[in-house]
């Protein structure tokens, strides 16, 4: 097993100086926000880097001729549109800090 440059006390200092930075990243990014929309942009949602739906619009003249049941299905797909585009977001912001490696357990 090789030796780590400071022994183990080094490698949790620099664990732990790891963990601050990503903690410190997620924490400026959290309120970064990204819109997804469906159904031929007449419904979109915002969601927060940091994983939240912060708001949903659904085009009135779309609900008024499609109906509740089209309209609503298009707000199932703008959400988790919108949650998968933050999370991508939020992991390339991330893997700046990381320098693309995953790390078990931290993050």
């Amino acid at each position: 097993m090789a030796q780590f440059r400071g022994g183990m006390n080094e490698l949790m200092r620099q664990a732990a100086r790891l963990q601050r930075k990503i903690d410190d990243t997620k924490k400026a990014h959290a309120d970064k926000e990204v819109v997804a929309t469906a159904v031929g942009d007449k419904v979109k949602a915002t969601a927060s880097y940091a994983g939240k739906v912060t708001r949903v619009e659904i085009d009135p003249e779309f609900l008024k001729s499609e109906g509740i049941e089209l309209a609503l299905d298009g707000v199932v797909a703008a959400v988790n549109a919108a949650l998968e585009q933050a999370d991508k977001a939020m992991n390339a912001e991330l893997e700046k800090v990381t320098g693309g490696v995953k790390i078990p357990g931290i993050g």
